[in-house]
């Protein structure tokens, strides 16, 4: 018992401590602009990718 009771105090303090510090909060919220890439058809890069893992042996 002793050690649950120990428990139970030490959860209440590790409460008592996060609840001690105010949740932050935020006037504006900034997200960077996304990078894109070029879309270029030309070159064996380009090649379409079709379903790699259909057997065409059945």
């Amino acid at each position: 018992m002793a050690e649950d009771d120990l428990l139970s105090r030490m959860l209440h303090a590790w409460r008592d401590d996060i609840e001690s510090v105010p949740f932050p909060q935020f006037t504006e919220l900034l997200i960077p602009r996304q990078q894109t890439r070029s879309r270029h058809a030309s070159g064996p890069s380009a090649a379409r990718v079709t379903n790699a893992t259909r057997r065409t042996d059945a």
